[in-house]
């Protein structure tokens, strides 16, 4: 963990480098300071069918659901959040000006009772950094 999930829709394809999105938003989530770099998963999943408001086809969403686990307090989870989002946002300013959209950001805590995980990603970040 951290897990960030970008759910889009399908019209913001013409709009948005999903690619250059997802890697801002791991380059937000590392600037933190405060998750694990081998935790950090940045996907993007594209909406084809979906439903907006009135129904108008024109108008766009993103919705970004960050999954993390426990342990971190209310303070630091808000700070992280905000420079994240502010991030995003910021890099999705031409959207917002050239388009109707919505954008929303929400962090999920997973209990760790019912968490399980394998990742061997650490172990191998660890060695690089020590034969770096």
């Amino acid at each position: 963990m951290p897990h960030f999930t970008l759910e889009y829709s399908a019209n913001l394809d013409d709009l948005v480098d999903m690619g250059a999105t997802v890697e801002l938003v791991r380059k937000a989530a590392v600037e933190t300071g405060i998750f694990p770099l081998g935790g950090i998963r940045v996907r993007a999943v594209r909406c084809e069918h979906y439903a907006i408001a009135d129904g108008r086809k024109n108008y766009g969403f993103l919705d970004m659901v960050l999954r993390l686990g426990e342990g971190r307090d209310l303070a630091t989870r808000k700070k992280a959040g905000e420079h994240i989002f502010k991030a995003l946002s910021a890099h999705l300013d031409p959207v917002f000006a050239n388009s109707k959209f919505a954008l929303s950001f929400d962090m999920q805590i997973n209990d760790k009772d019912t968490s399980w995980k394998r990742n061997n990603i650490h172990d191998a970040l660890k060695v690089e950094t020590v034969n770096g």
